[in-house]
């Protein structure tokens, strides 16, 4: 299924996730529009957003990637 990328939940709003910030677990990271409904997206994992891999209000498909997050600080400090 198809829909559309949405960082914020609505225009001028500021987004759900950025570049750099700390995300948990279940945190909703952004909303994806399908068929006039919006569905929100959660985080998988915990760690810090490391890139956005789609623009706002672009089209993106099932099982494409969104975001990369990765380890947070203190997380990398305990390995």
């Amino acid at each position: 299924m198809h829909g559309i990328f949405h960082r914020a939940s609505a225009p001028g709003a500021a987004p759900f996730a950025e570049v750099g910030s700390p995300v948990e677990a279940g945190q909703k990271i952004c909303i994806i529009e399908a068929m006039k409904t919006f569905i929100g997206v959660e985080a998988e994992a915990s760690g810090t957003v490391l890139a956005v891999l789609a623009d706002n209000g672009a089209e993106v498909e099932a099982g494409q990637p969104l975001f990369r997050i990765g380890p947070q600080p203190a997380d990398v400090d305990r390995v």
